[in-house]
């Protein structure tokens, strides 16, 4: 090996210390616990911040971290996951509606766990589904995020104008039965939903790192969350996942992810295997 691939080695060796020290400094300082995410993941939005505030090593990062909390708070804001939109993936939301919907009828209370919902435009979306089919004065929506500041946008229901024509065309995509701007009121910067889309929403604080099940739910939608996760912490959320679900309850994945090559996926079967919809298998 010649001296430039050892340099090369031993930089990428110091960075990825340097990265697994950063995370386990975050981890003992905030609780909050990043070091099963995948690691591109994180490297490049530490990267991103570093190049914001001009820092420029990991180990000046840490300094940060370790010294002054709002940059602390501003690191673990960076680490969340955060990208969403409404009806995404509108074919999802369209097999939920004519697939499981029918099954949910049966329930006297539907409880639907939304994890990792960011700032609550797939919420949002489902409370909007829910009342078009009836069944929202039934059924409770626990949204759960480990970010509490995307929780406070997200308990506002309130969305950048600018996106309403793409929110209406996946509205409508999805199956929408109504003119989806009935739901909505508007001034020349934003969208405000209706207050009657939150009654039956609970937002709260949680993280599927480290926070354990709080219920039993007929439906859990997860979607794109897990493909920031190492496969070791991917088996841990679907054993959580597993663990919450009721039996015949259904799991929501998102289009990059899977649980047929899972240890739990003996649990499930395929519902609607092209939408990642699975169905908790009944013992």
């Amino acid at each position: 090996m010649d001296t430039n691939q050892l340099e090369v080695n031993e930089a990428s060796y110091k960075s990825n210390l340097e990265l697994k020290l950063l995370l386990e400094a975050i981890y003992r300082l905030s609780g909050f616990d990043f070091r099963k995410y995948a690691q591109s993941s994180v490297y490049r939005r530490i990267q991103n911040r570093m190049n914001i505030d001009g820092i420029p090593t990991i180990s000046r990062v840490i300094e940060k971290v370790v010294h002054d909390e709002e940059f602390l708070e501003q690191i673990l804001n960076d680490l969340s996951i955060n990208v969403t939109e409404m009806f995404r993936n509108p074919t999802f939301f369209k097999a939920f509606r004519m697939q499981v919907i029918p099954l949910l009828r049966q329930h006297k209370e539907i409880r639907i766990w939304h994890a990792g919902c960011a700032t609550g435009e797939e919420v949002f979306s489902m409370a909007i589904l829910l009342q078009e089919e009836g069944l929202l004065d039934k059924a409770v929506i626990y949204a759960t995020d480990m970010n509490e500041d995307v929780l406070q946008k997200a308990r506002q229901g309130t969305f950048s104008l600018r996106k309403m024509k793409d929110y209406t065309k996946n509205y409508m995509q999805a199956g929408g039965t109504e003119a989806f701007s009935q739901y909505y009121q508007t001034d020349h910067l934003y969208a405000y939903f209706h207050r009657s889309l939150l009654k039956n929403i609970i937002f709260a604080q949680h993280n599927l790192v480290t926070d354990h099940s709080f219920n039993e739910f007929h439906v859990i939608i997860c979607r794109n969350v897990l493909i920031y996760f190492t496969n070791e912490l991917q088996e841990q959320v679907y054993g959580l996942f597993s663990e919450s679900l009721c039996e015949g309850g259904f799991l929501g994945l998102g289009d990059k992810e899977t649980l047929r090559f899972s240890a739990g996926s003996e649990f499930y079967e395929e519902f609607v295997g092209n939408e990642r919809i699975y169905r908790k298998i009944t013992t």
